[in-house]
Formats: structure tokens, sequence, C-alpha cells
């Protein structure tokens, strides 16, 4: 690879690569674009490097995590989208103003802690302009409702006094506001830019090193040869793969973009609807923030919040992400069937075990990475150590290839694998000197260099990626800013507690219409972050517990962005599918149902994300409780699908239809008697359809 293509490098294959409004892929050409690329490669090192020892105190990680995603997303922005000289350069010395800032931050730190309160007229510039520039980037990258959204908060700051009650505060001086939000721990370096430095960045670059690894490929054959043969195979294959792929990313949006490219297209050939093909890549891609063990960036951001171990947030969304996925498999299956699709040649499709017996070692990652996890290690220690050892399997591989029979391999991948293991007893260190002497033996031959590249990109393509997630966590440092210095949360979450005192269904119903009403422009974090800050203490207030009232909100955070009519991850999959994005919206919203409905089940029976225990419990057994709650919500959510689809053993009346609709409703409300009210009736609607489908299709069966 020459320098003069090195930024390109991994643009030319369908990647995973996050979507970034204004922001077309690659780092751009030459001076200018290798320059990005390896301040790219820096930020990721830099961000491993103080994951790995922790030797920065957290303000100045925050700091200098700030900086370069200041400096990487201008300079990319002047690479890829000013169209002049002049405006290239305003870009890169906006980038490098902002660097700068972290800089400060750094060099002046004990001076900035002794002058807290006080701080001087070049402190006070500094801050003023990291602020502003926070804002440009945002506005930049991400485009304007969020930007508005933090600018009406700031505003709030300097002009709350002038406003009546109940709205109005006590005033704050332009020194204050600009301390509270440049310097402080509350602003724009407060809890979400730390999970981003901390524990999100990590994950992308995790992310990036596996599908760099071929990771997709093999979800890809996988999810082909298991389930490409059932009932409307290849939207099938889509939702398994992107289920999958949501495992290690994270992310819906760069789901959409890496796994839309290979679905949608197939999905549409096989004979799915433009827009049906969009809405269930973007369904199934959302999905893959609720899909444990990685999750999205939010659960990290909400562990942290509520001061409870990653594993907890886990556990709790084990059992609505498998009832998500399953409701769009019962949807597509249905959907087909009404279309009288059916499944692929399983001659034609790849072999799901031959696949991960080809590529098993790729599993091997993510499977220490589940174990650290669950182990009690912090979410840093074991994103770090993940990605350490995909790095340790990625420098092995061509030095495996060089060693000739298969008994000294298999020697060579057991030692490399105890002395990777030794971390756990000797820390850190031994792990690094592993890939240091791996890094060694592949620069000493062709193969080896051509993978030590591969991991180059991988860190920049990684560090890429994290630049939206990085800039939506600044930005909305300022509204969680604004609700720490005023005191105004206190307003909405007593509106809340008023109506919910009447009506618990009603505060719900008022949490869920604020996220999809936030939600229209702004992505799942800054929603996640800004709807719990207000709503969450109000759910607490009215005995929802905290988990569950902050997994609500996250929930209707992620069915934001595929409700009309700003649905990103649908408009997304939009260029894939060839049609409107708004069309593929009202599809993702009809398959989607269980993200609807969950969430509220779980508030009424906290033991469907395995929380506190219910009457139930008490009779029969927690575990009891559980299979009855999740074989409650499948019920119910099947019945719903049928109806919302019109199909099931062949098409429905208008009144099955209703009743199948009015019995899932029964299942899912938790009052006296809807429950055996609901399977009564679903079991009669299911039962008579059948009985009329049989009477249709007996005449012409053969004797």
């Amino acid at each position: 690879m020459t320098e003069t293509t090195m930024p390109q490098h991994h643009t030319a294959a369908p990647s995973a690569e996050e979507s970034i409004e204004g922001l077309p892929s690659g780092f751009g050409t030459g001076i200018s674009g290798q320059a990005a690329f390896w301040i790219a490669v820096a930020f990721a090192l830099f961000q491993l490097w103080t994951a790995a020892y922790g030797t920065l105190p957290s303000q100045i990680v925050r700091a200098m995590h700030v900086g370069f995603l200041l400096l990487l997303g201008f300079a990319l922005f002047g690479n890829l989208v000013a169209k002049t000289t002049a405006g290239k350069a305003w870009f890169w010395a906006l980038g490098m103003l902002g660097f700068a800032t972290g800089l400060y931050n750094w060099v002046f730190y004990v001076e900035l802690i002794d002058r807290s309160g006080f701080l001087n007229a070049m402190d006070l510039t500094v801050g003023t302009v990291m602020v502003l520039l926070v804002f440009e980037c945002a506005r930049r990258l991400m485009g304007l409702p969020l930007t508005i959204i933090a600018a009406i908060f700031l505003a709030y700051c300097f002009l709350g006094q002038y406003l009546p009650a109940p709205f109005i505060h006590r005033g704050y001086d332009f020194e204050q506001i600009v301390e509270h939000f440049g310097y402080g721990t509350e602003g724009i370096y407060g809890t979400p830019i730390y999970v981003s430095a901390a524990y999100i960045f990590i994950f992308v670059v995790f992310a990036a090193f596996l599908e760099k690894a071929g990771m997709l490929n093999l979800f890809n054959d996988f999810a082909l040869g298991l389930v490409g043969t059932w009932r409307g195979g290849p939207a099938q294959v889509c939702i398994l793969s992107s289920a999958l792929m949501g495992t290690i990313s994270g992310s819906g949006v760069a789901n959409v973009v890496a796994s839309g490219q290979f679905t949608i297209p197939l999905m549409k050939r096989f004979g799915f609807r433009s827009a049906f093909a969009g809405g269930v890549e973007a369904t199934s891609s959302m999905g893959g923030q609720i899909m444990p063990p990685v999750m999205g960036a939010v659960a990290f951001i909400m562990a942290e919040t509520l001061n409870v171990s990653y594993a907890s947030i886990v556990k709790a969304a084990i059992i609505p992400a498998v009832l998500y996925f399953g409701v769009c498999f019962w949807m597509v299956y249905l959907e087909a069937g009404k279309a009288g699709l059916r499944g692929m040649n399983k001659a034609e499709l790849p072999n799901p075990w031959a696949a991960v017996k080809e590529h098993w070692p790729l599993v091997l990652p993510l499977a220490a990475l589940v174990y650290l996890l669950f182990a009690g290690f912090t979410p840093i220690f074991a994103g770090t150590m993940g990605l350490a050892l995909v790095v340790v399997l990625i420098l092995g591989t061509p030095l495996a290839a060089l060693i000739g029979p298969f008994a000294f391999r298999l020697v060579f991948w057991l030692a490399l694998g105890l002395a990777s293991a030794a971390f756990l007893k000797f820390g850190v260190n031994i792990l690094m000197l592993v890939i240091g002497a791996l890094i060694l033996a592949c620069v000493l031959f062709q193969g080896g260099r051509q993978t030590l590249a591969i991991c180059r990109d991988s860190l920049a393509e990684g560090a890429k990626n994290a630049l939206p997630v990085g800039i939506a966590c600044a930005i909305v440092g300022i509204v969680i800013g604004t609700l720490t210095l005023t005191g105004i949360a206190s307003t909405f979450i007593g509106a809340i507690i008023e109506i919910g005192r009447d009506n618990l269904f009603l505060s719900l119903l008022l949490t869920m219409i604020t996220c999809l009403v936030l939600g229209m422009g702004i992505p799942t974090i800054p929603n996640y972050i800004i709807t719990s800050s207000l709503a969450g203490p109000a759910l607490l207030e009215l005995g929802v517990p905290l988990l569950v009232s902050h997994m609500f909100v996250f929930y209707f955070g992620i069915m934001a962005d595929l409700t009309p009519p700003v649905a990103l991850a649908c408009f997304a999959a939009a260029p894939m599918a060839k049609t409107s994005g708004l069309k593929i919206s009202l599809q993702a919203t009809k398959l989607a149902t269980a993200g609807f409905v969950v969430p509220f089940m779980a508030v009424y029976t906290p033991a469907l994300m395995l929380q506190d225990a219910g009457p139930m419990a008490a009779a029969w057994g927690y575990p009891v409780e559980v299979a009855y709650v999740v074989f409650k919500a499948c019920f119910g959510i099947a019945l719903w699908g049928v109806a919302v689809v019109g199909f099931l053993f062949k098409p429905l009346t208008i009144i099955e239809r209703l009743l199948a609709f009015v019995a899932g409703c029964s299942v899912v409300l938790a009052l006296p008697w809807t429950d055996e009210l609901g399977f009564a009736l679903g079991a009669l609607v299911v039962g008579f359809h059948w009985w009329r489908s049989r009477q249709v299709t007996q005449p012409t069966a053969v004797p």
C-alpha cells in the first residue's frame, strides 16, 4: 500500500464504518489525508494507553479526548467537505485550536485546580473557545437538531432569571457558566465524555479490529447457513447477522451500513418489497444496541450513572433482546407467508458449522470479553484485554502460516494462548510484551508487514467510528450541566410525579413520547442522557425499579431511530433499498412491535428484566415467575404480529385481526383476570383460524 493511497485503504470493502452526517468515508487525499489518518491512529493509541495503564488524571484524559475529537472532526471536515483551500485551512485551524484546549488542561492541570472558582482571563478564553468549538463540531458532524437543543439549554443558563415561575432561576454570571461547562465535571467534561473516553472508544476499536479480522464474513456465512432455508430466508439471515454483529458493534447505524450492503439487495432479489427489506435491516440493526454482551454505548453510560456493574445491565437486557429479535423473526415469517415466499436453496448456502470451524479463533476474543465482563472485571479492563487478544490473534495468524506441520502450528497457538492468558495473573505488561514480540516478528517478512498495516488501519477506522459518539457525548454535557446548575429538572420531575400519582401508565406514556420526540433529530445516547435525567428520578419516585426505569428510557431512545418522521437508521438504509426513508420507517415501526411492548411490561412485571420478584415468585418461586412472564410476552407479541400482518395459516379476516389484537392486549396488561381472558381469546382465535384454513385446503387435498 503506497503512502498516497493509505488513508483510503479501508473504504474499498464494505465495512462497519459509522455513518456520520455530512462526512463521506475515508480520510482524504494527499498530505492532509495522511495527516488525518495518523491523527486518528495517534488518538486510538493515546486512548488505549490511558485505558491500559491509567496513569493520567481523569480530567486530563477527558480534556485530551475532547481535544482529539475536535482535531479529527474538523480535519476530516476540511479534507472531505471543504471546497476551497482557504476553507480547508480554516477547518484545520479550528481543529488545532480545539486540540490546544486539551493540551492547555494537561499543561496547567495543577494550576487550574488551584485557581478553581477564580479563573484568570486566559482560562476563561480557553474555556469559551472549547465550548464554541464543541457546538460547531456537533453542528457540522451531527446536524442541527442536537445542537439547537443544547443551545436552548445553554441560553437558559444566561436568560432563565428573566422567565416566569416555575422556570425562573437565580441567575449566573459569565465566569461561573464558563467554569461549569468548560472545566467542571458536570459540563462538557462530565460523565458522558468520561464514558466515551474510558469505555466506548475501546469497544468501538474492538469492533473495528474484529471486522478487519473477518468477523462480519463469519456472521454472514453462519446466518446464511443456519436460517437461510427458513421461510423468508434472506430476511431471516439479515436479522441473525445483525443480532450477531450487534454483539460486538453496539451501533445501529453502523450495523445498517455494514450488513445492509449485503442483506438488502439479497432480500429484494428474493422478492421482498424495497421498503420492507430496508425496514428489516434497520429494525434488526438497531436491536444491536440491546444485544449483550457489548450492547450500545448507552449501556456503559447507564452502568456509570447508576453505579452498578456492567454485568447487571447485561442481565437485565438478555430477555428483552431475545424478545426483540424473536419478534423480528416472527414478523418476517408471517410477511413471507403472506407474500408466498419460501426459503433459499440449501445446496447454494454455506455450511454454518464449517464457517465456525474455519474461523473459530475469531470467537475466542469475544468469549474472553464475555468471561471478563461477567467475572466482575471493569468494562475498561475487559475491553482492553479483549482488544489486545484480537491483536494477538491477527498478528499471530501470518506467523502460524509459516509453520509447516499442523502439530507445530498447534503448539505455537497453545504457547501464544498461554502467554496471553498470563495477564490475568501478571497484569497487562505481559500481554504488551507478547504483542511487542509479535510486532517485531511481523516486521521481518512481507505477510507480517501487511498484517501490521491491517492493525494500523483498524486503529484509524476505530477512531473515526468513535467520532460521532464522542461528539454527541460532548455536546450533551451542555444539557446535563444546565440541569445540575439550574435545577430545572426538578420542575419536570414534579410534573411527571403529579400525573403518576393518579395514573402510572400516563407517566410512562409521557416519558415514551418525550423519548420519541427528542429522538426525531438526536442519536440514542443524548436522547437517553437527557430523558433519563428528567424522567428517571420521577419514575423511581413512582415505584418503578431504578434499572427498569432507565432501560425503559433506553428502549424508547432506540425506537426513536425507527419511528417517523426522522428515523436515522431507516434513512441510512434508504440508499441501499433504493426507496424513501419514510416508507422504510413505517415498515420498521411495524416490525419493532416488541420494542414498544416490552418496556411497559417490564415496568409492571420487572421479572421480565430479571429484576424484582412479584407475587407469583412468593408462591411458586422466581424461575417460575420469569418463565411465565416470558411465555406471556411471547404469546401476546405473537398475537399482535398476526393482527398487524394479517396472516397466520392464511390471510385473516378483519374480525380475526381485531380479536387477535384484543387478546394480545389482554395478555400484556397486568390486571386481574386479563391474562386468563387473553389466553382463552387468543387460543380461540388461533384455533378457529386453523380450522377455517383446513376447511379451505381439504377439498383440494389428495384422497
